[in-house]
Formats: structure tokens, C-alpha cells, sequence
């Protein structure tokens, strides 16, 4: 036979190279050049593969949650389940305030208010409910409503709640009722034997209102004493000044000297008919002085006062007022409330009416007093003028007093004049929160009456 043909020889020259190159493609790749690189590749891989299980953890953990959003109930919703199924009115009246709290934060304050005037409506038997209201009422500047909640809280405990009578009287501070204030506030201080320092310093504050800063600086004192870092009641110390004070001096003759000495000529001016002159100058700034023995009394007669013992107390502003020839403004001025208190209104009519005289521009609540007086006597002409003083001496104006003045102006038959004062203490109440419920039916009544006039 012949040998292999061209094509066959071709043929295996081919196979022979491809075989080669097979078994040094296999060298190169078990060589030991490569091997790092291998190495690495099986790094990333392992990395990627991490890479994507986290994503595929993330992404099951992202639908679980959203199903859980999607799941839960609105809180509103769940707090009104639970305000309905509540096993006690106590019990209900804390998820109602809950409530009123979540909808306020979240700026649905009309339906909060709706929420807190259901609890006020309710006649249970709950006085840290109704002490939280109040609370509530006075956070947002509804000072009627939590005046009124206070109130509940402490005739439901038979008149025993300190701190509710502390925040009545803060209320009323605020609203301008001072006497009322400094009932509540005293009422507070007698619960807890004279060692509350938040209501001496509030006590304080009412007094400085009214013009007596001795008296504000005595509760001022006395809230330090119990709690030494109460630091509005160091600041209010610090800044009451001396007008108003008391400076005790050894010499009786020179005490008498000064309590006979005419008051400025502006003071001397004041009466109910003019209009009212402050003192400027040195004579604001004027402390009173006192000898010891007046000054003791004086101490003695404010603690009794203090402590309901209204007869003793009398009696020790009497001998201070003896001693200094029937004439101390401070004496004479808390005397007249002692008075007022004991339902001895001719003889508190008559201080009042001396300390409007010598000292109405130091003591413009004496204006206020003597005009209740009047009216309670059916004098209501004196009374007009009198709560007129009392609103054009204070600054800043007491928007209590304008209620006041058009309440005698309706009385006397002066539409017009009521009508205006009535619209001028709406407008100073704007500041103090919410407008009373009844201003727009009682503003309606005094227009039509005054457009018939």
C-alpha cells in the first residue's frame, strides 16, 4: 500500500498541535504564578456573595417592617377604645387627658378642647383629674376654664389640696382678682404651716401688684428661708427696691416726725373726682419708718391676720396706728382688709378713705376697695368714680377692674359707658389666652342697650 495521503497528513499535524497547546494551557494554569490570582478571585466572589445575602436580609427586614407599619392602629383611635372600656371615671378622665395631649401635639387643638370640656362637665369624684385639668387649661391660656378646675379639685377634698390652691391662686394673679389670690395663696401657706415656698413667692407677687412691697418682700424672704435656691423669689428681692419698706429706727419722736409730714403735693391732690398723679422723685423711693415697738406690733398683727385670728389682729394695727398718731399707711391699709374680712364695713371704709387721701398714688388699691364698698351700699355713684380711679392709676391697667367699673356703669343706667369699658377689658384679655364664653352674648347686650339709649 501507499503512504497516508496529503490530506490525512494535514489532518494530523493538526491534531498534534491542538493537543500541545491543550497540555500547555494546563501547565500555565497549575503553575504557581497564578495561584495568588486565583485566591483572589475566590475572595470576591466569597464577598459578593455576602454583598448579596445582606441585600436579600435588608430587603426581607424592610417588608416586614413596612407590613408592620401597615398593621399597627391609629393611636387616637386605640386611646378613644380605651376612654370607652375604662373600669373607673378616674381611669377615664387620665386617657381623656391623654388623648387632649396627643391631639394637641399633633395640631388638632379644637378637638384637645373638646376633649378637656368633657372632663370639666363631668361630675366624678376625681380631684387629681380635675387638678391636671386646671393644669392643662392654664398651659393653654384658658385661665377661666382652669380657674374652675382648681376650684373642683379643691372642694372635692373638702378645701385639703395646697398645690391646687397654689395654682388657683396663680390663676387668679393672672386674671387680676387679687383678693381672691391671696385668699387661695394663703389658704395654701396655712395647709402646710407657712413652709411653701413656691406659694409665699406667688403671695409675694400679688402683694407687689398691689402696691405693698413690704409685704412682698416679707413672702419673699420666707419663700428663701424654706427653699434657698428659689431663684424668682431672690430675684424679685433683689429688685423691689425701697419704695414700700419698712426701716425700723430707734427714735419714736423722729418716727412721728415723718408719719405727720405731708406726702408730696401731687399725693396730698389725689381724690376720688380728679385724676390720679404718680409720685416721682425721691418721695417714690421713700422707705416708711417705724420704732421697734410699733414695728413688733405690726409683725404681730400680720401673723394673726395671717392665721385667721382677724380680732387680734385688729387689735395690734390698732396699737400701731396709736402709737403714731392714728395715721400708718400700711397699718391703716391691712387693717381696712381685716376689717372688710370681719364684716365691719363702716370702720374699713373709714382707713380706706384716709389712705386715698394721704397716699392714693402709693396705694391705688385702696380706690378698688373703698368703690366695692360703695357699691355694697348702693352708693353707686362713688362707687363709678372710685373703680374709675382704680383703673386710670394702675400701670400696667387691671383688666379685672374695668369689668368692675362697667358692671356699676350698667347700674346706673350708662349703656354707653359700660359698653366701653366692657370692650377695653376684652381687649387686655386678648393677652391672657381665650376670650370669656360669655363675652359675645354680653357685648350683644350692651350694644343693643346702648344703641336704644
Amino acid at each position: 500500500m501507499g503512504g497516508p495521503s496529503v490530506l490525512e497528513e494535514r489532518s494530523s499535524r493538526i491534531s498534534d498541535r491542538i493537543h500541545t497547546r491543550r497540555r500547555n494551557d494546563a501547565t500555565l494554569l497549575s503553575s504557581s504564578s497564578l495561584r495568588p490570582l486565583r485566591r483572589r478571585v475566590r475572595k470576591k466572589v466569597k464577598a459578593m456573595r455576602k454583598i448579596i445575602l445582606s441585600l436579600i436580609i435588608l430587603l426581607c427586614s424592610s417588608a416586614a417592617f413596612a407590613q408592620d407599619v401597615d398593621n399597627t392602629r391609629d393611636p387616637v383611635t386605640v386611646l378613644r377604645d380605651e376612654i370607652a372600656a375604662a373600669p373607673s371615671p378616674v381611669d377615664r378622665n387620665r386617657l381623656q387627658l391623654k388623648l387632649a395631649e396627643l391631639l394637641l401635639t399633633t395640631g388638632h387643638k379644637s378637638e384637645a378642647l373638646a376633649e378637656l370640656s368633657s372632663i370639666a362637665k363631668s361630675t366624678d369624684f376625681d380631684p387629681i383629674g380635675f387638678y391636671n385639668l386646671g393644669n392643662f387649661f392654664a398651659r393653654v391660656g384658658d385661665s377661666e376654664a382652669a380657674i374652675s378646675a382648681y376650684r373642683t379639685a379643691i372642694e372635692q377634698r373638702n378645701g385639703h389640696y395646697s398645690r391646687a390652691y397654689n395654682n388657683l391662686g396663680v390663676m387668679l394673679l393672672r386674671a387680676g382678682k387679687w383678693d381672691e389670690a391671696q385668699q387661695a395663696l394663703q389658704s395654701a401657706l396655712q395647709l402646710e404651716n407657712f413652709r411653701y415656698a413656691e406659694a409665699s413667692y406667688n403671695l409675694g407677687r400679688v402683694y407687689a401688684a398691689r402696691g405693698q412691697n413690704d409685704l412682698a418682700t416679707r413672702e419673699w424672704r420666707r419663700a428663701l428661708a424654706v427653699d434657698s435656691k428659689h431663684v424668682a423669689a431672690a430675684r424679685g428681692l433683689a429688685g423691689v427696691g425701697t419704695e414700700g419698706q419698712i426701716v425700723v429706727t430707734p427714735d419714736p419722736q423722729t418716727v412721728k416726725r415723718s408719719a405727720r409730714a405731708p406726702q408730696s403735693a401731687e399725693a396730698a391732690a389725689v381724690a376720688l373726682k380728679s385724676p390720679a398723679v404718680a409720685i416721682t422723685g425721691p418721695m417714690a423711693a421713700k422707705p416708711f419708718t417705724l420704732d421697734q415697738v410699733s414695728f413688733d406690733y405690726l409683725q404681730r398683727a400680720r401673723s394673726a391676720a395671717e392665721r385667721g385670728k382677724l380680732p387680734e389682729a385688729v387689735d395690734n394695727f390698732r396699737r400701731v396706728l396709736n402709737r403714731q398718731d392714728g395715721y400708718f399707711a400700711p397699718a391703716n391699709l391691712e387693717l381696712s382688709y381685716a376689717l372688710l374680712s370681719l364684716k365691719r364695713y363702716d370702720e374699713a371704709r373709714a382707713n380706706l378713705l384716709e389712705v386715698s387721701k394721704r397716699d392714693g398714688a402709693r396705694y391705688p388699691i385702696s380706690y378698688f376697695h373703698l368703690a366695692r364698698l360703695y357699691e355694697l351700699k348702693g352708693e353707686l355713684k362713688l362707687a363709678e368714680a372710685a373703680f374709675s380711679q382704680a383703673v386710670t392709676t394702675y400701670v400696667p391697667a387691671n383688666a379685672s377692674f374695668l369689668l368692675d367699673l362697667s358692671r356699676v356703669r350698667e347700674k346706673l343706667g350708662d349703656f354707653k359707658g359700660s359698653l366701653d369699658a366692657m370692650e377695653r377689658y376684652l381687649e387686655l384679655m386678648k393677652n391672657e389666652g381665650p376670650q370669656p364664653a360669655w363675652s359675645d352674648q354680653r357685648l350683644a347686650e350692651l350694644r343693643t342697650k346702648a344703641s336704644k339709649q
